[in-house]
C-alpha cells in the first residue's frame, strides 16, 4: 500500500527517532513514571499521608521498600504520588507558557510595527530576569499554591517561546504561499494559524520537550525554597526540602525523590534531543 506524503514523512521521522537508543530509554522511563503517577493509588504500597511516628526515619526494608520519613510516612508511596504533582505542575506550566508565548510571538511577528515593538520590548524586559528569579517574583505577588505555582513558572517560560515564535514568523510571513493566501482574500487569522503557525510547530515541539525538565526543576526548586507547594505535600521538591535536616541520619529521604527528579528530567532531555535530530530538515536527505 502506497502511503501519502504526510504519512511517509511521519513514518520516516518516527524511524529516525527510535533509532536513537537514548530516546527509546527516555521515552520508556517517561511512560513508566507517567503510568505510575496515573495509577498511583494502586501502585503505592501505603497511604502517602499515613503517619507512624514509631517507625519514623527507617531505612529501606521489607515493609517500606524505600524507607520512611520523619513522620513515619512511606517514602515509596510519596515518591509515586509525588510524580502526579510534579508532572502536573511541569506540564501545566509548560502549556500555559507555550500558549501565551506563542500567541504573543505570532501576533508580534505577523503584524510588525508598533504592535511588534510593544510586545517584544515587554518580552525583552521579562528575559532580563533569570527564569527562577522571575518565578519567585510572581509567586511572591500571587502567593503559594499549585495554581499560582503553575502561573509563575508559565510566565517565566513565556519570553523564550515568544522569541522563538517571533523569529520564525518573521521569516515565514514573507514566503510566497503567504502572499498567495493574501491575494486570494484569506483572513489574517486563518493565515496566522493555518499557514504560519502550522509551519512553526517543528521547532516549537522540540523546544517544548526540552523545556519540560526546566519546568519540573523550577517547580521542585520553588517547593524546596518553601514558596511553591508545601513541605507536607507529596511533591518531589517539597520532599527533598523536608529531608534537609535528616541528610546524615536518613539520607534515603532526599535520595529517592532526588533520583526521581534527575531521571525524569534526563529522560525528557533525551527525548527532546532525539526529536530535534528527527525533525531536522537537513537530515531528510
Amino acid at each position: 500500500m502506497t502511503l501519502s506524503p504526510r504519512m511517509q514523512l511521519i513514518l520516516d521521522t518516527w524511524r529516525r527517532f527510535v533509532a536513537n537508543r537514548g530516546a527509546v530509554v527516555g521515552l520508556s522511563f517517561i511512560a513508566l513514571i507517567t503510568c505510575a503517577a496515573i495509577f498511583a493509588p494502586w501502585v503505592s504500597t501505603h497511604n502517602p499521608g499515613s503517619q507512624d511516628i514509631m517507625r519514623s526515619l527507617e531505612g529501606p526494608g521489607p515493609d517500606h521498600i524505600l524507607g520512611t520519613d520523619e513522620l513515619g510516612r512511606d517514602v515509596f508511596s510519596r515518591v509515586v504520588h509525588g510524580g502526579r504533582l510534579s508532572l502536573a505542575v511541569g506540564l501545566s506550566a509548560l502549556s500555559f507558557g507555550a500558549v501565551l508565548g506563542v500567541s504573543l510571538g505570532l501576533v508580534a511577528g505577523f503584524y510588525g510595527g508598533m504592535v511588534e515593538n510593544l510586545i517584544m520590548r515587554v518580552v525583552d524586559l521579562l528575559m532580563a530576569f533569570p527564569g527562577v528569579l522571575l518565578a519567585i517574583l510572581v509567586v511572591a505577588m500571587l502567593g503559594s499554591g499549585m495554581v499560582n505555582l503553575v502561573i509563575a513558572i508559565g510566565i517565566s517560560m513565556t519570553p523564550r517561546f515568544a522569541r522563538l515564535t517571533h523569529g520564525t514568523v518573521l521569516t515565514l510571513r514573507e514566503q510566497e504561499y503567504v502572499e498567495a493566501a493574501r491575494a486570494l482574500g484569506v483572513g489574517n487569522l486563518r493565515i496566522m494559524v493555518r499557514h504560519i503557525l502550522m509551519n512553526t510547530l517543528s521547532p516549537l515541539i522540540v523546544y517544548a520537550t526540552l523545556s519540560i525538565p526546566t519546568a519540573i526543576l523550577q517547580a521542585a526548586a520553588l517547593s524546596f525554597l518553601g514558596i511553591g507547594l508545601q513541605a507536607g505535600d507529596a511533591e518531589w521538591g517539597a520532599m527533598v526540602s523536608s529531608a534537609r535536616p535528616y541528610l546524615r541520619s536518613a539520607p534515603h529521604m532526599a535520595l529517592f525523590p532526588g533520583f526521581a527528579i534527575f531521571l525524569t528530567t534526563l529522560s525528557f532531555n533525551f527525548v527532546g534531543d532525539a526529536l530535534r535530530d528527527a525533525l531536522d530538515p537537513k537530515l531528510k536527505v
